[in-house]
């Protein structure tokens, strides 16, 4: 995976998803405090990079996920935020993935130049159980936005989306189990449910990973490894493509980006081929997968601490 952009770093706990939070886990494992929020240093232009030869590092028609190890509308990062969107801003070709718990910050943290939203941005907010999602989901539906989704994880209790998926706003919805430190179990009738909600309302929809707890017709499996995780989320046959989302993706200057300049997804790696996150991934970056791109991002964080 070669698209994470982490412009700040580490989070406060907020909601039930955030009990054990792996980005708390991960720091600990190393040394450090997932609760330090701090702005990156060497990633915080990601976007913006360029290769030896003068080109983007990224191309145009990716998609990036941003603020992964933090929550993107986190008071702390208000003053880095216009910088973010600055940058953003800058590369209207790529497809922007933010995701937060925060739901009642993303109004007044929006862009002065916002409008009805920018067509290269997703607004996604996490509903890991039913309480939240009654809670994010009218305030994500009630904010200007040309692309919205939900993410469901960790998916620690049962979550019905229909009555909001019928408005026609949601694009995609996506799903996993929890890991590492705590891993309160998934369980495979949550997953079923909330895919055929989607499929009848035909909204992508992504099981990612099983997570570490998964239980089936009353057993409960134990997956430590996060590759078989993905492969026995895709070997349940729990994914739906849904309407095609439509991307409105520009040069700087305001010129459309041609279907031949796009970034094509390329799969290279066996483990690919099965994979839970393959549907809404970047392809195989040549790197080792999601786990040791995540794993050099905290490294990195720790480095710039000193």
């Amino acid at each position: 995976m070669h698209d994470i952009w982490n412009p700040w770093h580490g989070c406060r706990k907020i909601s039930e998803g955030c009990a054990h939070c792996y980005v708390y886990y991960q720091d600990g494992q190393r040394g450090g405090d997932g609760s330090r929020i701090y702005r990156t240093k060497a990633g915080f232009d990601y976007p913006l990079q360029r290769k030896r030869d003068g080109g983007f590092r990224i191309q145009a028609g990716e998609l990036i996920r941003v603020c992964m190890t933090s929550d993107f509308f986190l008071e702390e990062a208000d003053a880095w935020r216009p910088e973010a969107w600055d940058i953003m801003r800058q590369r209207p070709d790529v497809k922007f993935f933010l995701l937060t718990k925060r739901a009642g910050r993303i109004a007044r943290c929006l862009p002065p130049d916002w409008g009805d939203g920018w067509p290269n941005v997703m607004l996604n907010v996490t509903a890991e159980n039913q309480r939240r999602a009654d809670e994010r989901l009218p305030i994500l539906l009630g904010i200007p936005a040309r692309h919205k989704g939900v993410m469901c994880a960790p998916f620690v209790g049962p979550v019905s989306l229909q009555r909001w998926l019928g408005t026609g706003q949601i694009e995609q919805v996506a799903c996993g189990g929890e890991n590492y430190d705590g891993s309160r179990p998934c369980r495979y009738e949550w997953v079923r449910g909330l895919y055929e909600e989607c499929v009848a309302a035909n909204v992508r929809f992504a099981f990612l990973e099983t997570g570490n707890a998964f239980v089936k017709d009353g057993r409960t499996y134990h997956f430590s490894d996060k590759q078989e995780q993905r492969r026995q989320a895709w070997r349940s046959g729990l994914r739906h493509e849904g309407r095609p989302i439509e991307w409105d993706l520009r040069y700087p200057i305001g010129i459309p980006v041609p279907p031949e300049d796009l970034y094509v997804p390329r799969y290279r790696c066996d483990r690919c081929q099965e994979c839970g996150g393959r549907m809404i991934c970047n392809g195989c970056g040549n790197c080792g997968g999601a786990a040791e791109q995540l794993v050099r991002e905290f490294e990195q964080g720790l480095a710039e601490l000193g």
